[in-house]
């Protein structure tokens, strides 16, 4: 196989191969091409930058122009609503804006300052946050679109996307749906039918039971028929919402109630099927697009197995270790699919792949773009939201099957706000500080939030998805693994946890970027050898094992080294600005300010003591107490106090803002620190190479005057009585499953929330007596706030739901009682 140096080379080389017009060449060049770049390969840049905006135009009018049809007799889009929010509202609107279309942001109150909202050139209210008074509102969205003049709408994903009684709305209402007929999302939106339309055409599905009848007996004999384990699934919607992995009759009822509730919750339509459950899948799923004069093609194929809670958090393109003839069965299968259907734009035809047979199973049709769409734009050099414009506008599609290019490989990771630890429970809090890695023809950053935006407690916790391309597997993981080391995000937040993480709650919004950066240095992910059920597989590998006493060591002597180098950055940061900005004045500089302070017979000394939450220690926090001595020629000595570690002098140049350049143990290094208060504390993150660290600091004890004593940081947790079990999120209460003063076993189910369309099963911490629950279903719950008390039936048992439990048979039980996230198959840490 021939290499290339870089993306731009292997996109035309490629499609030159397959006898692409020389126009769509120049365009796909000019779509992943930065205007950086642009101006790096000319000294004449300005010119070349007037030249590509009149060529693109020209390009794209050729590409989907070249033959006659519907598109050549009717007025195209020249604006567009976008019935969505989020990275991939932004996403459109990028699109758009670079053809000359006019777009229209929606928003709910939650949303009104939000970045989608921003960039468009309208945006219009239409309700209040939660989802289904105003994203999930058909009449309002119709209203907007009227009211704005806007010709088109785009539903994105979610939402109202898969919705065929949205899609036929806007039909009647002369609007044009960017997206399939309102049939083929009928047809392949009710999971149910699509299996039957798709055995009746020969594609291979799994033994389950998709009819619709609902009668809870009835589906309790069908699983029973099918053999366990079984997979209750919701008929529509997707992203995991729903699911339920049952393994024995004594868990379908509660199962299948739940998920009812669950796809109610998220997508209006509480009709359930049921599956066999594969135990060793891989997701591999095709991208298919159509048009309007029957022409249907596939751009390869995505694995999406690498999961948590049903939900994707690593996609790639094309799949790994997968056979030339597997793939080209596989793409002729999707295609089959669309066209059973008569579908028409874009489409992603699911399958499971058997890991033990190798045989693939058509599991479901979402009649909607994909959040991993950006993956196969990368594999193939196409704008795939710009096809579903074109195709809306009656054109053909702008190549044919065997045009359609396989160029090196690319990854997406998504990274979400959320506490891995905890089964990976979202997260809520504002964006202090947020720098992604800088974007490129090779690296690609969607998404819907800025620096000071808000992560909602209404919506999907994703803050942006990464995704990076490289002329093979080998060289695109190289490069996801250090964008995820440089991607910055520091918040305040509140997170779905347990008491002991409370601690860790306030050094800033969790995220799963380190998990991320787990899984992609993970042998098993760099082989390939992928499948659904890889992070429970590999948990030992991928969460933090306490008794593992090499990394706990490793991991302490990293946090020492990072708040070394966090003395040494804040000091010569406000070195600096005392240098700007002297007390009095330039004019009076005081020696005592001098760079470095000026002292009689001695150097300048300042102590600083620094918390850091030590994962492999959850039930406390570390204080690392430094001494920092001010070197007369401008470096720091900075001691730890510790037997047999000697101090380390540290070199430090500020570049500006939250960047430095440290020189220590003659190794030198940039380094990012970013630095809120919150509490009467103030808290820093730390980024240097592949480490980040996050520390706290007592608010006025950060800086001690020389040779005064330090007094040490008291970080304390709400007290409450034995046996109290308080909120574990902001949420709604959905159920309650007894009576105040029944009876309880530990583990037993209390009460159901809801929080970000996903359902939390709160149980009892012990067994005991239930006391003080005054809660009702419908009610809101606030974050901690208190739900009952478990009074337990002996006194001399030792009780297990104490604020900070020591050993880990404690784990899990807290004052927010034992959190189960029921639509997940969450890994233990």
């Amino acid at each position: 196989m021939r290499s290339y140096s870089n993306y731009e080379t292997a996109l035309m080389d490629n499609m030159k191969n397959r006898n692409c017009p020389k126009d769509v060449v120049l365009y796909n060049f000019l779509l992943y091409s930065s205007l950086s770049e642009l101006q790096a390969m000319s000294s004449m840049a300005s010119l070349l930058r007037r030249r590509v905006q009149v060529r693109i135009f020209t390009v794209q009018k050729k590409a989907f122009s070249s033959s006659s049809g519907e598109g050549s007799n009717r007025k195209r889009i020249e604006k567009i609503l976008i019935a969505n929010r989020g990275e991939i509202a932004c996403r459109i609107i990028r699109t758009a804006k670079r053809l000359g279309i006019r777009t229209v942001a929606i928003f709910s109150d939650a949303d009104r300052e939000s970045l989608h909202v921003k960039s468009a050139d309208e945006a219009i209210r239409i309700g209040p946050p939660p989802a289904r008074l105003s994203y999930l509102n058909a009449p309002s969205i119709i209203e907007a679109a009227r009211r704005t003049g806007a010709q088109a709408i785009h539903p994105g994903y979610g939402f109202l996307s898969e919705s065929a009684a949205f899609a036929q709305l806007c039909e009647d209402e002369a609007l044009t749906f960017i997206g399939p007929p309102a049939s083929a999302i009928r047809d392949m939106g009710d999971k149910s039918a699509s299996k039957r339309i798709m055995g009746a055409a020969g594609v291979p599905l799994v033994p389950g039971y998709h009819g619709n009848e609902q009668d809870i007996d009835l589906m309790k004999s069908e699983a029973e028929k099918i053999g366990y384990p079984i997979l209750i699934k919701p008929t529509h919607g997707g992203g995991g919402k729903g699911m339920r992995i049952v393994q024995s009759p004594s868990e379908f009822v509660e199962a299948f109630l739940g998920a009812q509730r669950e796809a109610a919750a998220s997508f209006g339509i509480n009709t359930i099927l049921l599956e066999k459950y594969i135990t060793e899948p891989r997701h591999i799923e095709v991208q298919i697009f159509g048009d309007k004069f029957g022409n249907v093609l596939h751009l390869n194929e995505r694995d999406c197995s690498v999961q948590r809670r049903h939900q994707k958090i690593i996609e790639e393109a094309p799949a790994p270790n997968v056979a030339n003839d597997f793939r080209t069965h596989l793409g002729q299968a999707a295609v089959s699919a669309a066209k059973a259907v008569g579908y028409y734009n874009a489409g992603t035809v699911e399958f499971i792949v058997d890991t033990i047979s190798g045989q693939f199973y058509f599991m479901e049709m979402n009649t909607r773009l994909q959040v991993e769409h950006p993956v196969t734009e990368m594999i193939v050099g196409q704008d795939l939201v710009e096809w579903q414009i074109c195709v809306a506008n009656g054109e053909p599609l702008p190549m044919n099957q065997s045009q359609v290019p396989l160029l090196g490989h690319a990854f997406e990771a998504r990274i979400y706000a959320e506490n891995v630890s905890k089964g990976f429970l979202p997260a809520t809090g504002i964006l202090h500080h947020y720098r992604p890695v800088p974007v490129s023809s090779t690296v690609r950053v969607e998404t819907g939030v800025e620096q000071g935006d808000t992560v909602s407690m209404h919506y999907d916790p994703m803050i942006a998805k990464l995704v990076v391309w490289g002329e093979n597997r080998a060289a695109a993981l190289v490069k996801m693994k250090d964008c995820l080391s440089k991607f910055q995000i520091l918040s305040d937040g509140s997170f779905i946890g347990y008491l002991w993480d409370m601690i860790n709650l306030v050094a800033g919004l969790p995220t799963n970027i380190n998990f991320l950066q787990k899984l992609a240095k993970h042998w098993a992910f760099e082989n390939g050898e992928v499948e659904t059920h890889f992070i429970e597989h590999f948990k030992d590998d991928l969460f933090v094992d306490p008794s593992n006493l090499l990394l706990a060591n490793e991991a302490y002597d990293a946090a020492k080294l990072s708040a070394v180098l966090v003395a040494a950055c804040l000091c010569e940061k406000e070195c600096c600005t005392l240098k700007e900005s002297p007390p009095g004045g330039k004019s009076s500089l005081s020696i005592w300010y001098a760079y470095p302070p000026f002292r009689v017979h001695h150097s300048a000394r300042r102590t600083m003591e620094l918390d850091w939450d030590n994962e492999y220690d959850g039930s406390s926090s570390k204080l690392l107490a430094l001494s920092i001595t001010f070197q007369p020629d401008g470096n720091y000595l900075i001691e730890t106090g510790e037997e047999n570690s000697p101090g380390r002098e540290v070199k430090v140049t500020h570049l500006g803002n939250s960047d430095f350049r440290v020189q220590v143990d003659g190794v030198s290094s940039d380094v990012s620190l970013a630095v809120y208060s919150k509490d009467q504390t103030k808290h820093f993150h730390i980024w240097h190479g592949s480490h980040h660290h996050t520390f706290r600091l007592r608010i006025g004890l950060q800086l001690s005057t020389d040779d005064e004593s330090a007094h040490k940081p008291s970080f304390e947790v709400a007290s409450h009585p034995p046996g109290t079990v308080v909120a574990p999120m902001a949420g709604l209460v959905v159920k309650v499953l007894v009576k105040d003063g029944a009876k309880v076993e530990e583990g037993q189910p209390i009460l159901v929330l809801e929080a970000m369309k996903m359902e939390h099963v709160v149980k009892a911490p012990s067994s005991g007596y239930v006391h003080g629950l005054q809660i009702a279903a419908g009610q809101q719950v606030s974050d901690s706030s208190f739900l009952f008390r478990v009074q337990v039936m002996n006194q001399n048992k030792r009780e297990q739901n104490y604020p900070f439990c020591s050993d880990q048979s404690c784990r899990g039980k807290s004052q927010f009682g034992v959190v189960d996230e029921s639509s997940s198959q969450s890994p233990k840490a």
